[in-house]
């Protein structure tokens, strides 16, 4: 099973190009963030001609969160326990073929200190209380999606330029650190240890071709389904299209069972 992750930057200003990357590398399971469009204007059917069902969370604004699959998708629920205040589309837990998947578009938190600051580190509070939950389940689960969180020198070009950022700070650094501590599996950083690869790369400033970019967008994976990993990669190119998103895919592969 080929599980991948996108933040799309506006699916409907981007239809286009994920309509192509769908087309082209097949995966059986997408998480998109950042729709960037309300619940009704979502291109379901664009997406259903491809062979995919859908479920999202849209939300006219920057957030928006979608789950894409060729296979049946059973929802758990589109909001992060913890709030019954926050009404932000940012989360989405569903199981397909017996995997807990949760799509996250994590807050980005700048500009800090302040209240978004303030509010990612609450959300970050709260999804380490959810992700504890899950591996007390000893569910198969998948944490996925842009968390906006850089977290290592490696993954990004140049370390000094993001010290007093929401990205990577202290705080946030080692919330993912801890994440790992309790038993996730970092699946990009598992299969290239000592690489320099990123997943995002800013429009301004020639980025892309520079290669200015970080590495924000993760895949988690709990202790049970963690042999199941057998290759991953970042569908770079994705990133030069036109009209792309500033994402590019980020997409590992699973055996079917333990047996490979």
């Amino acid at each position: 099973m080929k599980v991948a992750t996108y933040n799309i930057n506006g699916i409907n200003a981007r239809l286009p190009v994920l309509l192509r990357w769908l087309a082209e590398e097949s995966p059986d399971v997408v998480c998109l963030q950042e729709l960037k469009s309300p619940q009704e204007r979502f291109p379901l059917k664009e997406i259903s001609d491809l062979g995919y069902h859908a479920i999202w969370h849209g939300q006219k604004s920057w957030n928006g969160v979608a789950v894409l699959s060729k296979y049946k998708i059973e929802e758990v629920t589109r909001v992060l326990p913890g709030d019954p205040e926050d009404n932000q589309s940012r989360y989405l837990e569903v199981i397909i073929q017996n995997v807990v998947i949760c799509c996250i578009y994590l807050p980005n938190g700048n500009p800090l200190p302040g209240a978004k600051y303030e509010y990612k580190l609450n959300w970050i509070e709260r999804l380490t209380k959810r992700s504890k939950t899950l591996l007390q389940m000893n569910a198969p689960a998948i944490l996925i999606g842009d968390f906006n969180i850089i977290p290592e020198e490696i993954d990004t070009y140049k370390p000094e330029k993001y010290i007093d950022d929401a990205l990577f700070t202290k705080e946030v650094k080692e919330a993912f650190s801890l994440l790992l501590k309790d038993g996730w599996q970092d699946a990009i950083r598992t299969l290239f240890p000592d690489k320099e690869v990123y997943t995002f790369w800013d429009y301004f400033r020639q980025a892309y071709g520079r290669n200015a970019g970080l590495r924000i967008d993760h895949i988690l994976l709990s202790p049970s389904i963690q042999d199941r990993l057998t290759q991953g990669g970042i569908d770079r190119d994705v990133r030069g299209w036109e009209k792309s998103s500033d994402h590019a895919p980020t997409w590992i592969r699973l055996n079917n069972n333990t047996n490979g």
